[in-house]
């Protein structure tokens, strides 16, 4: 992935390792991802038929403030989300086999839909790659192909980006993001290192980068993204979230905005506690520590 690894290392971007929680299936972690909460084992089962999604999440507040979201890929997507998208076109995750008509089918709606003006946010969920992991393993030679690939659409996406951004100088945001890994043998579900773990690329040309800026992926929870998000559209952070803001995301910005960010994320989480945890008090600290006296005396 060429193009996405020049981002990394030198373009306007931050990298993390974001971590996912088991069950590494599809739909506990799209609701992580949206709710900023940890969904529980019962939701394995319900992951072969998603029930709409209750709690609330950054997709019901865009919509409540008015976004236009746009999505295609994953239908579980849909079943979680199934009156908040514009226009949708769901791509059923059922035939494993199939590898290349199920991200045709995502990628054949790009060319016209970065040249329109009518929607605020575009979510689209790949199944190709995950497919090929099933089959064959994630050291399948079809690895290769698939990745340059979705290099290609991610570049096609930031191009586009970028020239909509010289007729509105507006910053836009691009995320690049894995729901979960890949074991060795190319399955996930469980808890090792190669399925909790996942990549996640935030772009923006709000995000200044110096030559010779050298930015380390640094490692998060994938609950942060729902904060992040939030926080970066304007939109109220999901009251169940436990996530924190990515703050290398907001560090460029005037220290007033970073520490009114912060105190956004503060209040939600201690909201959060005061609902969940019945002996959390507000306000209640712990005494302050005090220098031990000594009664010891020489002789």
């Amino acid at each position: 992935m060429p193009y996405t690894t020049y981002l990394v290392e030198k373009g306007a971007s931050h990298s993390f390792v974001a971590e996912a929680k088991p069950p590494t299936v599809t739909m506990p972690r799209i609701k992580a991802l949206m709710t900023g909460s940890l969904p529980g084992f019962v939701d394995v089962i319900r992951n072969l038929n998603s029930p709409a999604l209750l709690e609330d999440s950054v997709i019901r507040q865009a919509k409540a403030a008015g976004k236009r979201i746009i999505f295609y890929g994953d239908e579980t997507w849909v079943k979680l989300f199934p009156k908040h998208f514009v226009e949708y076109d769901g791509t059923t995750s059922f035939f494993v086999s199939d590898y290349t008509e199920v991200d045709n089918n995502v990628t054949r709606h790009l060319d016209k839909v970065l040249k329109r003006g009518d929607w605020d946010i575009l979510i689209l969920h790949y199944l190709g790659l995950d497919h090929i992991g099933h089959i064959s393993g994630p050291n399948s030679p079809l690895i290769g192909h698939k990745l340059s690939e979705m290099d290609s659409v991610l570049m096609k996406i930031h191009t586009s980006l970028q020239s909509k951004e010289r007729e509105v100088p507006l910053p836009s945001l691009l995320v690049l993001c894995g729901d979960h890994g890949m074991s060795q043998t190319g399955s996930h579900g469980a808890s090792s290192t190669e399925e909790v773990n996942t990549p996640l690329i935030l772009i923006s040309s709000a995000f200044e980068r110096k030559p010779g800026d050298i930015r380390h992926p640094k490692h998060v929870q994938q609950t942060d993204v729902a904060a992040t998000l939030a926080i970066a559209l304007g939109l109220p952070i999901p009251k169940d979230s436990v996530g924190s803001l990515l703050f290398p995301v907001v560090e460029g910005r005037p220290m007033r905005e970073q520490l009114r960010f912060l105190h956004l994320n503060t209040v939600q989480l201690t909201k959060l506690l005061q609902e969940n945890v019945p002996s959390y008090e507000k306000g209640a600290h712990p005494a302050p520590a005090q220098r031990p006296t000594s009664t010891a005396q020489k002789g």
